[in-house]
């Protein structure tokens, strides 16, 4: 995977169909000079698409693609400007010592897209380490973000990624655990 700065931007589109979702794919990779991160079926029977590039690139590639979905389209989203740290946790290659990390925050939103810009605004508001993103699989197509650091840290973090997702209405759970047991990390990470 390249650096997310020579990226700049991500963009997500969430269909209510695979069929409609391979033609949509085809679309976005047509319109502009873009990467892509992943496409694939999730659950529910919905399809999420998720492309890398400048910010101009993306935004031509989600406007084809939402042109070719119709009403196929649940969720567009652009987040310009991504913290470096949201491919590595999208991809799970991050890697941490758990013997550093005092608390663990967790968000679940309702829709996988959504959840890539809560784990954005989380690490830029403060001083954390994002673990993982989780993106629909086993989850009826919910996604959730892992992110471990000091506890006032990782509270900042998920108040601040928590606001994002409630002013969207995506808001599933949040929780902070302090002090959390090292088999805790071990099955997360």
């Amino acid at each position: 995977m390249a650096e997310i700065g020579s990226v700049g931007s991500i963009g997500l589109i969430e269909l209510s169909s695979v069929a409609v979702g391979y033609g949509v794919e085809d679309v976005m990779l047509k319109a502009g000079s873009i990467r892509l991160l992943l496409a694939r079926s999730i659950c529910s029977g919905k399809f999420l698409i998720a492309v890398a590039g400048d910010v101009t690139s993306v935004e031509a590639a989600l406007l084809a693609g939402a042109a070719a979905a119709g009403p196929s389209m649940i969720e567009r989203r652009q987040i310009a400007r991504v913290h470096p740290d949201v491919l590595g946790a999208i991809s799970n290659a991050v890697d941490v010592d758990p013997s550093q990390l005092r608390s663990i925050g967790v968000i679940e939103t309702f829709s996988a897209a959504s959840i890539i810009e809560v784990a954005d605004a989380a690490v830029k508001s403060a001083n954390v380490t994002l673990l993982r993103i989780h993106l629909a699989m086993a989850l009826g197509g919910k996604g959730f973000v892992m992110m471990a650091g000091d506890v006032s840290s990782v509270q900042a973090a998920v108040a601040a990624g928590s606001k994002v997702a409630a002013e969207d209405g995506m808001l599933v759970g949040r929780g902070v655990i302090a002090n959390p047991s090292e088999e805790l990390f071990r099955d997360y990470i």
